[in-house]
């Protein structure tokens, strides 16, 4: 079902035969922090995760075109948003929530509060489903995510903490530390 998201903007839920274009869309999203980095092995993450448990919403541009009745009619839509979610468990509480997988708006379309309104409108899903929380997983580099779910209330819960593993040695601690 095709709703206003915001004045000029709709969303409606994705398909399963959109596969291709939510790879675009999450491939574009990490090339834009990464850009050196190729990101091909995302299909697998898609594959693996996309499914009609893992919902997709999709927000178009809705521009008016007058036609000679002068009624106005939506024409040329261009997809410029995608949301998707799946779940997860709370690994404090045990409580099942939803978990953002990807929310992507096209640069050319940021600062329009086409995020904010994602947000607002997966918080109003998330409670028809009897969730309490929402979770999701963002880059250090990503100010402007980072400061947009700081504005909308979310909180730091933990550090994801990575340490690269250099082939063939293996680093000793101090002598005298324990491990």
């Amino acid at each position: 079902m095709t709703q206003q998201l915001l004045p000029g903007y709709l969303i409606y839920p994705g398909s399963s035969s959109e596969r291709s274009l939510l790879l675009q869309f999450m491939q574009q999203s990490y090339r834009e922090i990464f850009p050196q980095q190729n990101f091909a092995h995302l299909a697998r993450t898609v594959e693996q995760y996309f499914s009609k448990d893992t919902p997709l919403w999709w927000v178009e541009e809705s521009q008016k075109l007058k036609v000679k009745s002068q009624n106005t009619i939506p024409d040329s839509r261009q997809k410029v948003a995608c949301l998707w979610v799946g779940n997860a468990v709370d690994q404090v509480k045990g409580d099942r929530h939803t978990y953002i997988f990807l929310l992507y708006v096209k640069p050319e379309y940021r600062q329009r509060g086409i995020g904010k309104a994602l947000m607002r409108y997966l918080e109003d899903w998330a409670r028809t489903k009897g969730d309490r929380q929402i979770g999701l997983q963002v880059f250090q580099s990503n100010t402007l995510a980072l400061d947009l779910y700081h504005k909308l209330g979310y909180q730091i819960q933990s550090h994801w903490m990575i340490k690269t593993l250099k082939e063939g040695s293996r680093e000793q601690g101090r002598a005298g530390s324990r491990e």
